[in-house]
């Protein structure tokens, strides 16, 4: 068995007994946290993916993106997360009144596995009814709502324009959420 030292002299923890655990950033500071929490030797783990922006250049630049925006996962003993939580963009361990709750091992050695990273995207469940907004194209930044999925990869938009009601399909990549 693996044995770890603690900061706090006398204290000695076996390695089996660390548990992965979800961490709630503040926005857009997650890859600042990780190299935080790596300075501590704590073990994080932020999954990514890659995305294509296309800048009002057209050109095209390929992006890696948290997967969870303003998430990431930390393998501690529970009686370390006071270092997690003391670390600057540290919000809160993601967990309920009894307190954190951990992440299953085989969740996370999923999104580490090979297969997962090279077909990992975020999924936004975009529901009949929700704003929605148009991403990119000659109609981007148009909101409207959505009223049809097509075979779950092409939705129709119901726009607002001059009080009039216009149907437009596009394709489920260029829609984004609009929160209210």
């Amino acid at each position: 068995m693996d044995i770890l030292q603690s900061e706090m002299p006398g204290r000695i923890y076996a390695k089996a007994e660390q548990k992965w655990y979800a961490v709630y950033t503040m926005p857009q500071n997650e890859r600042s946290l990780v190299k935080h929490l790596d300075a501590q030797c704590i073990e994080s783990f932020l999954p990514t993916w890659e995305s294509t922006h296309i800048w009002k250049n057209r050109q095209h630049v390929k992006i890696v993106l948290p997967l969870f925006p303003s998430y990431l996962f930390v393998r501690i003993h529970a009686a370390e997360r006071f270092k997690v939580l003391r670390s600057p963009g540290a919000v809160r361990i993601v967990g309920n009144s009894q307190g954190p709750i951990p992440v299953p091992d085989s969740e996370i050695e999923f999104l580490r596995s090979d297969f997962c990273r090279q077909r990992v995207k975020p999924y936004c469940d975009l529901v009949v009814g929700d704003k929605v907004r148009i991403k990119s194209g000659s109609m981007q930044g148009v909101q409207g709502l959505l009223v049809r999925k097509n075979d779950g990869l092409r939705f129709v938009v119901t726009l607002n324009s001059i009080s009039q009601h216009a149907a437009v399909e596009v394709s489920a990549d260029e829609l984004e959420p609009v929160l209210s």
